[in-house]
């Protein structure tokens, strides 16, 4: 959604090595924002996002003013992997991210997309989107680029406050506890991270499957450490692989 940083230039540079054209888009989609979301006031730098683009190789930046017709009838669904986690607190916000994407596979036609870890329920549903609908696209995950000091790089993070900022790194400290701590058991690590995260509210802090993106009781195999909360009035996300 463009105010591009280094880690979505990393998805560039990984998708430049795969592929002959590079296409990437940047739209802020009005469908994945909730009431009372930022919409209006998403940081937005078109003559930045296009000047980095081109130091990245990207052959063609998409950048449409719209995407839907005022009769724009269609929304994509995922079931299942939308219902919890960032669905349960932004009602609607993954309906607007499929729905949209699938309006971009549908006009660039592309071979090869390419979508960060950061935001890794958002990976899931895209894979299971383009899997169930038979498209013929492979979708590639990006890892998670953090800041030197260990903040997950994120456009909202310009809203930070330095002493947010510095309560915002405990983000990062959580998960690394749960994946560090000696217990086999996901409800013991999750209790003693809560206690580590200087959050004003905890929207969620969880172990799941990698892959359904269901709660695991023991850690006994791969993983995934998932947290999202507020710090002051910005929602941050973060996850790590177990």
């Amino acid at each position: 959604m463009g105010f591009l940083h280094s880690g979505h230039l990393s998805l560039m540079k990984q998708a430049r090595r795969e592929c002959d054209h590079l296409v990437v888009s940047i739209y802020v989609n009005p469908l994945q924002f909730g009431p009372n979301e930022d919409l209006d006031t998403y940081p937005r730098d078109h003559e930045g996002d296009a000047a980095k683009c081109a130091e990245v190789g990207v052959d063609t930046l998409f950048l449409p003013p719209s995407l839907y017709d005022k009769d724009h009838s269609t929304t994509v669904t995922v079931a299942q992997l939308t219902h919890r986690l960032c669905g349960a607190s932004r009602p609607g916000h993954f309906d607007g991210v499929t729905t949209v994407v699938a309006r971009l596979f549908g006009l660039v036609q592309p071979h090869i997309a390419v979508f960060g870890e950061k935001d890794y329920q958002q990976l899931a549903v895209i894979r299971r989107m383009v899997r169930d609908l038979s498209m013929n696209i492979n979708i590639m995950g990006g890892p998670l680029i953090r800041d030197t000091d260990g903040l997950a790089l994120s456009s909202r993070n310009k809203y930070l406050s330095d002493t947010d900022r510095v309560r915002a790194l405990s983000l990062n400290r959580s998960l690394h506890l749960i994946r560090n701590h000696t217990s086999a058991s996901a409800a013991i690590r999750i209790s003693d991270a809560r206690k580590t995260l200087e959050a004003d509210k905890i929207d969620y802090l969880e172990v799941v499957d990698p892959l359904s993106l269901e709660p695991v009781d023991q850690i006994n195999g791969p993983a995934r450490a998932l947290v999202a909360a507020w710090i002051g009035n910005t929602r941050l996300i973060d996850n790590l692989a177990i």
